[in-house]
């Protein structure tokens, strides 16, 4: 597998662009749509919040039911969620228009959005931004960079990633964006997330790969407690790159998911290291655990410890908060046994060994813990499983863009 520099250009067959198309307040990019020359077997997953968007509840119906997709249209700055039939309706429109300008059938675009909820899209603006979006469609690397900066919103970075693949002696691409800094928690998160690749696969094989991805990437990533309306994940495969058809999970199927974990850990794990306000990735590792489930369980309660996360904003060892976020995620375990260290590219520290503080410098540990991408290890001693999970720093300025946001 090579790592590249791309997104959902750098697969064969797809255009993307990205535009202003005043949805949002000022001249700011807020509308991106994605294009395959060639029909695409696609995949999905979605929020399990009760309460679905719109264009979650047209995307499934697309994913479930439609035999091909062939665009993606997405808009920031408003939701379309909790707006009821019209807002369902705006979702057809949009795929309408998509499909008139790209001369495909309707039933063939998906569509996105993320924002402000409860708000109604204004049609006109997002109708005239699909007719600005379709002339400047373009496989280059810029457009899939316009594409990546026009679905944020309180993002600060674009968030992308690539990799190559052989598959049968064939080259694969598969190439990505999301979005997500807030609203983030299991399972799935205020996030959308866009996949593109030209491997020829079965669509039965795409989906059991993507949902099995999503289960140890976007599933295992929270920011602040907060499940999202808007959740989506869509991966579309156009075969353009010529491979035997994966049906079966053979080895070309293995090294397929392997690539499309890593793409989706890389979008995962840049969501959570751009959390509202966040200044470092907080990532818990759990090991030596009897079970994965257990491994699950304990290093999402770590994460999701608002208590730990004050802890890690201020470059303080607090481990008693860490454990005790493990005592109370509902997992049995021997707190007796637990060893645990910190680590970063500042070094590595052990803070408890059997469930008591060893004979560590304070000094050293606030120095590791003093830059952006901090891990914890928490080792049960009772089995083989482990689980990663991602998260960031709880900061002060998480409570001013959440306390403005509508402003």
């Amino acid at each position: 597998m090579k790592c590249i520099d791309g997104g959902v250009t750098s697969a064969k067959g797809f255009q993307a662009a990205g535009i202003a198309a005043g949805i949002k307040k000022g001249n700011t990019k807020d509308m991106a749509m994605i294009y395959s020359e060639k029909p695409c077997t696609t995949a999905g997953t979605f929020t399990t919040n009760l309460v679905k968007a719109a264009p979650v509840k047209w995307d499934q119906k697309v994913v479930y039911e439609a035999p091909y997709t062939q665009a993606v249209v997405c808009n920031s700055g408003i939701a379309n969620a909790c707006t009821g039939a019209e807002g369902y309706g705006y979702c057809e429109a949009t795929a309408k228009a998509a499909a008139e300008v790209l001369d495909i059938p309707k039933e063939s675009v998906l569509v996105a959005s993320t924002g402000v909820i409860g708000q109604q899209l204004p049609m006109e603006k997002l109708e005239a931004g699909v007719k600005k979006l379709a002339p400047v469609l373009s496989g280059a690397r810029q457009a899939g960079i316009l594409a990546a900066e026009s679905i944020m919103t309180t993002d600060t970075v674009r968030k992308e990633a690539a990799v190559e693949i052989e598959l049968s002696g064939k080259t694969v691409t598969i190439g990505g964006m999301c979005k997500g800094s807030g609203m983030i928690h299991p399972n799935m998160c205020t996030m959308l997330g866009f996949v593109t690749t030209d491997a020829a696969i079965e669509k039965q094989l795409l989906q059991e790969a993507l949902s099995e991805v999503v289960a140890d990437t976007y599933n295992m990533i929270s920011v602040d407690g907060d499940t999202s309306t808007n959740d989506t994940v869509l991966v579309l495969a156009n075969g353009m790159a010529e491979n035997p058809v994966i049906t079966e999970k053979n080895e070309d199927y293995e090294t397929f998911k392997g690539a499309l974990k890593y793409v989706n850990t890389s979008l995962a794990k840049q969501i959570a290291a751009d959390g509202e306000g966040a200044s470092a990735l907080f990532e818990v590792k759990i090991i030596g655990a009897e079970t994965k489930e257990q491994a699950v369980v304990l290093s999402k309660s770590v994460i999701t410890s608002n208590l730990t996360k004050a802890a890690i904003f201020g470059h303080d060892a607090n481990w008693g908060r860490i454990l005790c976020a493990m005592g109370y995620s509902g997992a049995q375990f021997d707190p007796d046994k637990v060893d645990l260290a910190f680590e970063s590219s500042a070094g590595h520290i052990q803070i408890i060994e059997n469930g008591v503080a060893v004979n560590y410098s304070e000094e050293e540990a606030t120095r590791i813990l003093s830059e952006n991408y901090v891990t914890a290890i928490a080792d049960l001693k009772m089995g083989q499983e482990t689980a990663i999970a991602w998260g960031c720093d709880l900061t002060y300025d998480y409570v001013k863009i959440n306390a403005d946001y509508r402003s």
